[in-house]
């Protein structure tokens, strides 16, 4: 399967062959949806966290006899049903995570990526070399590709365009090796250099 190789002034420079393997899948939103639940669920770092009633501060003495007061019993001052109590099943510190295997994330990039290739919303660059570290020039390298809000780079670390594009609402930069599911799924545009794409490849 073959696409344009654009520049970064937006001009054809000839066609390229993208890997079936990683464009070429019939997308399962079902399974999509599978891994990015879990994607999200590993990014909460479950540290919400209340203080029972063995946690509070407060005597332990019991606030009146049992009998003969009139008023109801009660055994402690620390109890949930007492201002400044403990709370009875509030949040604690514990993980969310989801255990995904390397193969089933794979797939799902490779999910992911085909969605983006059926929706023509993936280009793929000669280079992203710029002249300087300035954020207008990706800005308008951004614009003239038509990138959306929220594009997405892929590219090899590069210290200009680290530097250049990081000021940019919305922009997602990634290299190559970091690329998941949620990350193209979650972009206008994924915007893809040659020598990124060779390196997705193997």
């Amino acid at each position: 399967m073959e696409t344009k190789l654009l520049n970064i002034q937006g001009k054809e420079q000839g066609k390229i062959n993208l890997p079936e393997a990683l464009f070429g899948v019939k997308p399962n939103p079902t399974f999509l949806h599978e891994v990015i639940t879990a994607f999200l669920a590993n990014q909460r770092s479950g540290t919400a966290d209340v203080k029972t009633r063995s946690e509070v501060s407060g005597t332990g003495k019991k606030p009146w006899k049992q009998k003969g007061t009139g008023r109801a019993r009660h055994g402690s001052m620390r109890s949930p049903i007492w201002r400044h109590g403990g709370v009875a099943f509030g949040p604690t510190p514990h993980s969310f995570r989801i255990d995904l295997p390397v193969a089933k994330r794979r797939l799902a990039l490779a999910h992911a990526l085909s969605s983006k290739y059926n929706s023509d919303s993936i280009i793929i660059l000669d280079n992203f070399d710029i002249k300087e570290a300035k954020t207008k020039m990706v800005a308008d390298v951004l614009k003239t590709l038509e990138a959306g809000k929220k594009p997405l780079i892929v590219s090899s670390k590069d210290a200009k365009l680290d530097q250049a594009s990081r000021n940019i609402a919305g922009l997602n930069k990634m290299v190559p090796s970091d690329l998941n599911a949620y990350a193209v799924l979650n972009s206008t545009k994924v915007i893809i250099t040659k020598e990124a794409l060779e390196k997705m490849s193997k």
